[in-house]
Formats: C-alpha cells, sequence, structure tokens
C-alpha cells in the first residue's frame, strides 16, 4: 500500500508518565510531516493504560509541548477510555484458538530459557501451555496462580516493504508467542495498540527502529483480528554527541528544558528533521517549509547524532534572518518599544530570543558605562550631533571625532563602544544609536549610569 491509496492516517502514541524528550519530538515530527506532506491526519494517542504510572499533568504536558512546537493534532484518544474494545478482541482471538493462557511463573521460565541455551537452542517459548489439560489449569487456580496470555504466532516468514529500511523479512518461529497480557490482567502494549490502530483506521505506523522485532508478530495480529496491516516506516534513532543512545532514562532534553533554554520551535523542528539524513541542517522558517522537503528515502540508516551545541548553533542562525514580523508580538510582551528598528540592530548578536531583553536594557534602561579615556570621551562628548539621530549619524559623528583627535580603527571605535554600551562587542551602533536618546547618550560618555 502506497501513501496515495488511501487518505493517510498516522498516530503519535506517547505515555502520560513523563514529559516529551528530543527522542519523542523527532518521532512524532516525522509522523506530523508525513502526514501533512500527504494532506493526511495526525492522531494524539495516549497509552495510558498504566494507571500506577500516567498522570492528567503529564498528559497536559504532552499537549503543551505538542502545540509548543506547532505539531497539532487531528484528533485524540486516550486508551483508558476503550477496555471494552480490547476485551472483544482478546474474547475473539481466544475463540479462535489464537490467544492462550500461559501458567508458569517468572522463574519457572527464566530457567525453560537456560536450559535452552546451555543445549545451544533458541530461547524460544516451548509451547507447553498449548498442552495442558483442563485439569491442569484447574489445579493451577486452586493454588493461586493466575495466567498470562500468549499470542500463538503463525510459524512463517513476514515480509513488509518498510518506508525506511525497504523489504525487511523475519521469520515468525524465531520468537516467543509474545505475551499480550499481564498474569493478573494488565495489557501490554500490543494487543491495545493494534486494536487500536484498526478502529482508527491508520495507515501507517512510523517509530523508531528499536520496534522493527515486533512488527511481525503485530502484522499477524492484525491479520488474525480480520484488518488489513498500516505500512510501517522504522526511523534511525538519536545517539549523542558521544556516539552514546539517547533516553528518557539516561536524562535526554525535554521539550520543557529546550524551551526554557530559550530555543525557539522551529528551530527544534528544522534540526530534528535534517539529524541523521541527507538534509542540511538548516534553519527553516515554517513548518510547511519543513514538510515540504521530507522524505524517508533521505534518512540514513546509521543512527542520528543529537548534539546540543549545533542545536544552539542553528537556534542563532534562524534568530539572525527572522522578520520583524515574526517577532513583533514577542517583542511587546516583554516591554520591548523599539519596533523593527530594534529588532533589526540586534537579531545579528543573539542566540537565543530572550537575550533582546539585554539589548534593551542597554538601549532604553541604565547600564554603567565603560570609560577607558575621560578626555578623549569628553572630546567625542562636544563633537556629538544634535537630535535627533538617523542612520548616518555615527558615521558623521565618527569621522568628525577622528579628524579631531586622530585616533583610527579600534582605538577610535572600542572607546566609542564600551562608554555607549559597557561592552567591547555588539550590534552595530550605526543602527544602535538612533534608539538612544541624545541626553543618555552624553551622560554616558561622562562616565554617569544612565
Amino acid at each position: 500500500m502506497s501513501a496515495n491509496d488511501r487518505s493517510v492516517k498516522v498516530r503519535f502514541a506517547p505515555s502520560p508518565t513523563g514529559r516529551l524528550h528530543v527522542g519523542n519530538i523527532r518521532t512524532a515530527l516525522f509522523n506530523w510531516l508525513f502526514a501533512r506532506h500527504h494532506d493526511g491526519q495526525f492522531l494524539l494517542r495516549l497509552d495510558d493504560t498504566d494507571s500506577e504510572r500516567s498522570t492528567d499533568e503529564f498528559a497536559q504536558g504532552i499537549r503543551d509541548d505538542l502545540t509548543w512546537l506547532g505539531l497539532t493534532w487531528d484528533e485524540e484518544m486516550r486508551q483508558s477510555d476503550r477496555y471494552v474494545e480490547y476485551e472483544k478482541a482478546v474474547r475473539h482471538l481466544t475463540e479462535t484458538g489464537r490467544l492462550y493462557p500461559c501458567y508458569e511463573t517468572s522463574e519457572e521460565l527464566e530457567l525453560k530459557r537456560r536450559r535452552q541455551l546451555a543445549r545451544g537452542r533458541p530461547p524460544v517459548y516451548d509451547r507447553a501451555a498449548l498442552h495442558m489439560t483442563d485439569d491442569q489449569r484447574e489445579e493451577y487456580e486452586k493454588q493461586g496462580r493466575r495466567p498470562h496470555w500468549r499470542f500463538k504466532l503463525d510459524h512463517k516468514r513476514v515480509v513488509w516493504k518498510d518506508l525506511v529500511r525497504g523489504e525487511q523479512s523475519i521469520d515468525a518461529a524465531s520468537f516467543s508467542d509474545p505475551v499480550m497480557i499481564r498474569q493478573g490482567g494488565g495489557y501490554l502494549y500490543t494487543l491495545p495498540s493494534v486494536v487500536d490502530d484498526i478502529d482508527f483506521e491508520i495507515t501507517h505506523v512510523i517509530r523508531g527502529e528499536d520496534h522493527v522485532a515486533n512488527t511481525a508478530a503485530q502484522i499477524q495480529l492484525f491479520e488474525a483480528l480480520g484488518a488489513e496491516p498500516p505500512q510501517f516506516g522504522h526511523h534511525n534513532l538519536l545517539v549523542d554527541a558521544n556516539g552514546e543512545a539517547l533516553s528518557k532514562r539516561k536524562g535526554a532534553l525535554s521539550v520543557a528544558g529546550l524551551r526554557e533554554g530559550g530555543l525557539d520551535p522551529l528551530a527544534i523542528c528544522s534540526h530534528a528533521a535534517a539529524i541523521g539524513s541527507s538534509f542540511p541542517v538548516e534553519p527553516r522558517y515554517s513548518m510547511e517549509a519543513i514538510a515540504a522537503i521530507f522524505d524517508f528515502a533521505k534518512l540514513s540508516r546509521a543512527p542520528a547524532r543529537f548534539d546540543e551545541r549545533e542545536l544552539h548553533h542553528l537556534n542563532a542562525r534562524y534568530l539572525h534572518e527572522l522578520d520583524y514580523s515574526a517577532v513583533a508580538g514577542r517583542l511587546e510582551e516583554k516591554g520591548i518599544t523599539g519596533g523593527e528598528a530594534f529588532w533589526l540592530a540586534v537579531r545579528g548578536n543573539i542566540e537565543r530570543f530572550d537575550d533582546v531583553g539585554e539589548w534593551w536594557q542597554i538601549v532604553a534602561d541604565e547600564i554603567t558605562p565603560v570609560i577607558e579615556d575621560e578626555n578623549f570621551c569628553e572630546q567625542a562628548s562636544a563633537l556629538l550631533p544634535a537630535a535627533p539621530f538617523d542612520m548616518d549619524t555615527w558615521p558623521d559623528w565618527t569621522a568628525r571625532v577622528r579628524e579631531e583627535t586622530g585616533a583610527k580603527g579600534k582605538a577610535l571605535f572600542m572607546p566609542l563602544r564600551k562608554a555607549l554600551t559597557g561592552r567591547a562587542h555588539g550590534p552595530e551602533l550605526k543602527m544602535l544609536l538612533p534608539l538612544m536618546s541624545r541626553d543618555k547618550v552624553v551622560k554616558r560618555l561622562s562616565g554617569e549610569r544612565a
């Protein structure tokens, strides 16, 4: 089935047991981009069957993170609302002989596994439970044992065309029949996920390559429930700058942390879409622009390297080219009233958007000037043109100061920069000076805090 055979519908299925991290972002983004590229739908599925760890707070945090990133969804569902549908699937699979109870304890299963390995055999479940009599099951029940339930695989080769990896083939006989229901009743991931994918008509399942081995069993489960399997795509996973795997347990960066760190969502999405692919890592200025170039064929089979320094560098590049119209509202929220002239003056000198606050303070509030040569600054102050200042004021003023003092180059410009901004580096003073009052400039040249 190609993406065009029927309307594309994908899902992103986080568990609300924590906040999203960089690995989640990439999977969510790939699903969203694929859906938008094919004018399809994006479903947010909250896998909250783990009632002890799932919370409404984490669920809302996931929604907030996705919304901030621009990954809006067309539909939302929670697995905790769908137990009736899962029970129907269990009854069907039991009646057709594809789901069967097993009474071995974890210790007994581990002993079997060790014996098989010692004999040079693969540690595959021996299906002993299929040969139990009713009397044996009744005896286990009397002893207080509760079964776990396994899905009986057809021992055949399962083949599918992966969106990323091409044709894949797995011999189902090389795997144990997967457990679908835990001892005591809780569902594992696979059965609810497949039932949901069927009922919500998911056409493509896009996820990390760590799920490749599970795909054969899931395809058979779709078929056992009388449904056509979706197309699968398994993308490369993230490693850090040292080549080590990123994971939530290792404290990988969260979306909330990236946001609090002042990074912009489009820079994050531009970075996540490009790493581990042949796309150039460069800023893009709309989600539509990212979707337009996205192609699974460009993804590498090698792990994608996530370097936080590269992300920060990309974020700076993104801001340096950002139009005023894109930030006007954000500047107003910070109480910055300098308008487009201020933004164009400072954008090339910020790495995070929040850095604008420091430059606005230099323009509009008080700073302590750095005076290296009082006599030079006094002479410069006497030559300062009348207000109002414009883009010609700085070159005209510095030309007069050069003529009067003989100072050139760094000896001319650095004392003025330090006096006016308190810093040795920053935006072009040609653009910054017109944002300051003449009185403020005079006071700073005299060493006053202004």
